[in-house]
């Protein structure tokens, strides 16, 4: 896959299948324009059935993870917009995560630093969370006048921290620390910052080294049955389910437990 955009570096380890999406806007603690948001779309989209890959990890470069959309860039030219205009760019920024979620890679997010608006929605999007003892995270929406529920950030987010949180984390805005971000579940891991890029790769490189059928089906199952019943997400569980007993996955995994050695999972 071939991406040359200024805003963010890909590279992708063929050797452990990691594609690594660096956001690369140092000087504007990684803040997001309107391009970014497009090509960040599109390279989700990609990486969904880009050979070789076979997880993602998403960082930023300097001191921050994401701090959002870049307030010089985009709010001005919002104000000039009229609804139809303001209504394709909103479409825009939750296609990004839509892409994510959709994409049947696992995601880390790599979170390095600062960690706000539109790039909270961003890590919240991540399949796991590994961030860095001063990655504060804040959903800044109300800050500037908006609602708390934008890119899928009032969908998401209560699903991982539970309801009132949740409501606090959106209504106010406010930053909270790595600690408490932690400790309420919504990041998964957090490390001495100088640890994160090992902590976090590694992490990659595990789901990567999984089986890639077995981990695509639970992705999208955990995300469809959010919407489902108990007899509905049952029902459609044990379907999956059989299925995957037919991948060679699943052959594999027995065949390594009796031979007692690690599985060597197809990950195609």
């Amino acid at each position: 896959m071939t991406i040359a955009p200024d805003s963010f570096d890909y590279a992708c380890d063929t050797e452990s299948g990691v594609a690594t999406v660096t956001l690369n806007r140092p000087e504007r603690y990684n803040a997001l324009t309107f391009e970014v948001y497009r090509e960040l779309r599109d390279v989700f989209r990609a990486l969904d059935t880009e050979p070789g890959v076979r997880s993602i990890l998403i960082t930023g470069s300097g001191k921050a993870f994401c701090s959002g959309g870049d307030v010089e860039e985009i709010i001005g030219a919002l104000f000039e917009r009229d609804y139809r205009g303001l209504l394709e760019f909103t479409r825009n920024t939750g296609d990004v995560i839509l892409a994510m979620l959709r994409c049947r890679r696992p995601i880390v997010g790599a979170l390095n630093g600062t960690v706000a608006g539109a790039g909270a929605v961003i890590a919240t999007a991540c399949d796991v969370r590994i961030a860095s003892e001063r990655a504060r995270i804040a959903y800044l929406f109300t800050k500037v006048g908006l609602s708390g529920a934008d890119m899928g950030a009032s969908w998401l987010l209560p699903r991982i921290v539970g309801m009132g949180r949740a409501m606090e984390l959106l209504m106010t805005g406010d930053f909270i620390d790595a600690a408490t971000a932690e400790r309420i579940g919504l990041y998964n891991r957090v490390v001495a910052d100088d640890a994160l890029a090992h902590e976090a790769r590694a992490w990659a490189r595990r789901l990567a080294e999984g089986p890639a059928f077995g981990l695509e089906v639970t992705k999208k199952m955990v995300l469809r049955e959010a919407a489902m019943d108990l007899e509905s997400a049952m029902a459609a569980e044990v379907e999956i389910q059989a299925a995957c007993m037919e991948d060679p996955n699943f052959r594999e995994a027995y065949e390594a437990f009796v031979e007692k050695r690690e599985p060597r999972f197809d990950r195609s």
